[in-house]
């Protein structure tokens, strides 16, 4: 599942390439993530212009010039795909969803870069993406800016994981508010917005604390330790998955992580394996030694 280092990035870089850029083509191949009439997506999205692509706890945001917003939750397995250039493919991916297709150049670069234009003959003028979704798991919104609220699970979520105004107060004031596994409650997009199965693991790495251990057991210097965790681990993750990912979006770089899916190799900082259980089929990585019960 993209979490805030990927998604962060990714939502970087959407924006770079694609804001100003009128879309100029609409083509929908598996309709069941799309959580609107074809007919009203495909309207709804003809002729805007992007004007950023921003995130939001596990969602990407693609605001318009028409005060409208394409929500999309990837779930699991969505990600994006260029369809040109040296990172992109003009092969679709059997899983592709649908495609959206701008304008090669946005209209404050065209006068710049019109002597460029002349001289690359044969170059494409146009830009796109595909969704892809393996398990058709992931769901699209397109919906007025002032209907935010509406969308679901958007609108019953805690605020962003990286949200400023979640300051060391305002953390340990929701956490109080919860009593259950601490590994539980990371993930918990009501609690706080954008952490997942992997990055929880390695948060609670970073904080050496327990994944089963119940939030009413940690004392307060505890608390305060995984409060700074969020924010070391997230800081980390990020600059690490940026490089790799480059934009190159479709791509989702794991290898760097120092618990997450590494049972049975040598914890990084003393060297005991470490382990890995799955209680209700999810995947949970710590180290006995380092986050000990």
């Amino acid at each position: 599942m993209p979490e805030i280092p990927e998604l962060q990035h990714v939502a970087q870089v959407l924006t770079t390439r694609l804001a100003g850029r009128p879309l100029t083509g609409v083509d929908i191949q598996k309709p069941i993530v799309i959580r609107l009439p074809r007919e009203d997506f495909e309207a709804g999205l003809l002729g805007v212009r992007l004007r950023a692509v921003r995130r939001s706890g596990k969602f990407l945001l693609f605001e318009t010039d028409r005060d409208s917003v394409m929500a999309i939750n990837p779930m699991l397995n969505g990600r994006f795909q260029w369809i040109d250039g040296p990172d992109g493919t003009r092969k679709p991916h059997a899983r592709t969803c649908f495609t959206l297709r701008f304008e090669g150049q946005a209209a404050d670069e065209a006068a710049n870069d019109a002597a460029d234009d002349a001289a690359d003959e044969g170059a494409d003028s146009e830009l796109g993406i595909r969704y892809i979704d393996e398990r058709y798991l992931g769901k699209v919104y397109l919906v007025d800016s002032e209907d935010l609220d509406q969308v679901p699970v958007l609108s019953e979520q805690g605020p962003d994981a990286l949200d400023p105004a979640l300051d060391r107060d305002a953390f340990l004031k929701r956490l109080k508010r919860h009593r259950g596994q601490v590994k539980n409650t990371l993930v918990n997009a009501r609690f706080i917005a954008g952490i997942g199965n992997a990055y929880s693991d390695e948060i609670l790495f970073q904080a050496g604390i327990h994944p089963f251990a119940k939030i009413s057991g940690l004392d307060e210097p505890r608390r305060i330790r995984l409060y700074e965790s969020i924010g070391e681990t997230l800081d980390w993750a990020s600059s690490l998955a940026a490089e790799e990912i480059g934009n190159h979006i479709d791509r989702k770089p794991r290898d760097f992580l120092r618990v997450h899916r590494k049972g049975g190799q040598p914890c990084p900082r003393c060297n005991h394996p470490i382990s890995e259980v799955s209680p209700n089929r999810r995947v949970t990585s710590f180290c006995r030694h380092c986050q000990p019960e």
